[in-house]
């Protein structure tokens, strides 16, 4: 008997992009996550735009799932067996807010796929942000552009994310950029959106420049590189910021967010197996 079987596959799902950097910074932060934890089955997914999609990782595993299978009852000789293939996935936004991607396209994604592989249990993580982890990610990118410990008092930042038309993920934006001001002591936070909702980041950089903040620092709140993030990186430049941070890629605080929400999906699993075996 297997008391010890294996831990759910991590799949992370991933938006997708035409731009190649945005595929590359995903693939250097799972490899860090890999090395972070050795042994877990880290896989990919993606929404659009690039391969491979998310239904197709999961076909995959569901088929050398059972093919071990297959394997596990041709060699025991006693029928089928359940062999060592992934039967678990816990499926990982790799989004930093709940809006709608979190709430009905990946959800309505990994739906319809485990209707056709009944071999998977699939579990939805919860996304990314908000967490500590995801600020201090910010505070790193700020002090490898050149903020310095001693400029937090002198420098307004400008919290630059996507954007949504959801309101509960902006209003999310605007609470981190209450919160980390209020932890880290900048002279200001203040959330900027590239798309969707208002204001920009030229119109924040703006607005703190004639508040009188000698100096404006802009913090991609964004994993990958790609439209949004060029739209955001043009208006720190087009509004003089002086200091525009890189995009938060494969920062080691985000690797460890990645696991913290994955161990925390996969206990959740691990519980609700638990507690169909004793009812």
């Amino acid at each position: 008997m297997d008391l010890c079987p294996p831990r759910p596959a991590l799949l992370v799902v991933a938006h997708g992009s035409r731009d190649p950097r945005h595929a590359a910074a995903v693939s250097a932060l799972c490899a860090r996550v890999r090395a972070l934890r050795p042994g877990l089955r880290v896989e990919v997914g993606y929404l659009d735009f690039n391969a491979p999609r998310v239904p197709q990782v999961l076909e995959r595993l569901s088929a050398e799932a059972e093919a071990k299978g297959r394997r596990a009852a041709a060699s025991s000789g006693r029928g089928r067996g359940r062999g060592d293939g992934v039967r678990e996935v816990v499926a990982l936004p790799l989004l930093l807010t709940r809006a709608f991607h979190a709430k009905s396209d990946i959800p309505a994604v990994l739906r319809a796929a485990t209707a056709r592989l009944p071999l998977l249990s699939v579990r939805q993580a919860d996304v990314l942000g908000p967490s500590p982890l995801l600020t201090a990610a910010l505070e790193r990118r700020l002090a490898q552009a050149g903020v310095r410990p001693g400029d937090r008092g002198s420098t307004g930042v400008v919290l630059a994310s996507a954007g949504s038309s959801d309101p509960e993920a902006s209003a999310v934006i605007a609470e981190i950029a209450r919160e980390w001001r209020h932890t880290a002591g900048w002279c200001a936070v203040r959330p900027a959106f590239a798309s969707a909702s208002l204001p920009r980041t030229a119109d924040v950089v703006r607005e703190l420049r004639a508040e009188g903040v000698g100096r404006v620092a802009v913090a991609p709140y964004v994993i990958a590189p790609g439209f949004l993030p060029d739209r955001i990186a043009a208006g720190a430049r087009e509004a003089g910021a002086d200091v525009l941070a890189p995009v938060l890629g494969p920062a080691p605080e985000l690797a460890r967010l990645l696991l913290r929400r994955y161990d925390a999906a996969a206990l959740d699993s691990a519980r609700g197996d638990l507690a169909a075996l004793t009812a």
